[in-house]
């Protein structure tokens, strides 16, 4: 009779990875898929786009224009919920609104406080875990944790953050965000509704575990990615971080590995898209009605492919960079957002990889078993 230790293990981590570097792996990346409501995704989408064209003009003329950025970051959360019931997507808005404004508080205090740099890239990686398990457990849905994170990293400051200026953060992300809600509510009619002739996706009920090591797994992978992107020069790490996150939030091993791929190649076309742009050094009004088209197109096109997303995302993430910070980098942020997203995403899925559990590499063996062609 043979002991236990010599049944079969499964799946090992030197498998997983050859099955993650299948060619039947990259060709799933390029799947492009059927929508579950294209008039939810656009809708979505407007509303978060008109409560832009509504907030950074205003911000623009108003006496506080430094603040404009954080006006953008308030638009964000009407992107969440939209296949929800009416109840559950007014509730799902308003937490991620109060989330959004915490994400611009947290980081914005500890500068104020006075934490040095690197004391705020480790709140931002542990920010990666928290805000995922957030997500999570509230089924916020699409599009997840990196909403919050983009603003936690774009709040980023020198030790000494006057308290003015904090205020001014907090209010402006605040009230933009009370706007989207609102709009969301007014414009609720417009929205597909499920039901049983039209079941929408549903967020599943994970146990506990799930979202805490995936959280603690985020926090590890982005901490990586955002101090190796700060040791190579680059001026925002927090971009590394989130194309890690981008990549560990995926529920199965196969999905990590296609938002890698996608999320790569996405965003270097992106990149490129930003790069022709900035370097024309176009006038506020043209980067406010770009980030407000890029803002609807986006969410038209991410469910198709999130390659497709990208190659939105990328270019008005960096519009919006250039509208707080216009005397920034300009066009070289564009490089750096690719290099960054490069660097975070194979960090992202290297870490997942590593710290994948038996029964993940046996999903991902049994998948590519059941799909490969008879001979």
């Amino acid at each position: 009779m043979r002991c236990d230790r010599d049944q079969p293990q499964g799946p090992t981590r030197r498998e997983a990875a050859r099955h993650l570097l299948h060619r039947d792996q990259w060709r799933d990346s390029l799947v492009v898929s059927a929508q579950p409501s294209l008039r939810n995704s656009a809708l979505a989408g407007f509303q978060a786009a008109l409560a832009g064209a509504i907030a950074l003009p205003l911000f623009w003329v108003s006496p506080w224009p430094e603040l404009i950025g954080f006006a953008a970051l308030g638009a964000l959360p009407a992107l969440f919920g939209r296949f929800a019931p009416t109840q559950t997507r007014q509730r799902i808005v308003l937490h991620c609104a109060i989330w959004q404004v915490f994400a611009v508080a947290a980081i914005s205090g500890a500068a104020w406080a006075g934490a040095s740099y690197v004391s705020q890239l480790i709140l931002l990686a542990m920010s990666c875990g928290i805000f995922l398990f957030v997500s999570v457990t509230g089924r916020f849905g699409a599009p997840g944790p990196l909403i919050f994170v983009f603003a936690a990293g774009a709040s980023m400051a020198a030790p000494g953050l006057s308290g003015a200026d904090l205020a001014g953060r907090v209010l402006a992300t605040g009230v933009v965000a009370g706007l989207a809600w609102a709009i969301c509510a007014a414009s609720e009619a417009l929205r597909h509704v499920p039901s049983p002739a039209r079941p929408l996706p549903v967020e599943p009920d994970r146990p506990l575990s799930s979202p805490l090591m995936a959280g603690l797994r985020s926090m590890i992978g982005a901490g990586i990615a955002m101090f190796l992107s700060q040791g190579f020069g680059a001026d925002h790490p927090a971009w590394a971080a989130m194309g890690a996150l981008a990549v560990m939030q995926g529920t199965h091993l196969h999905i990590s590995m296609n938002r890698a791929l996608q999320r790569m190649a996405g965003t270097v076309v992106g990149a490129v898209l930003a790069w022709i742009v900035l370097v024309q050094d176009p006038g506020v009004w043209t980067v406010i009605g770009s980030i407000v088209l890029l803002q609807i197109a986006t969410e038209i096109v991410i469910g198709f492919n999130y390659a497709f997303g990208q190659m939105l995302v990328t270019p008005m993430a960096l519009l919006m960079t250039h509208l707080a910070a216009p005397h920034g980098a300009g066009p070289a942020m564009a490089p750096e957002r690719a290099l960054d997203t490069l660097l975070g995403a194979g960090i992202g899925i290297a870490v997942t990889l590593l710290l994948s559990t038996l029964d993940d590499r046996r999903i991902l063996a049994e998948m590519r078993e059941a799909n490969q062609d008879p001979r």
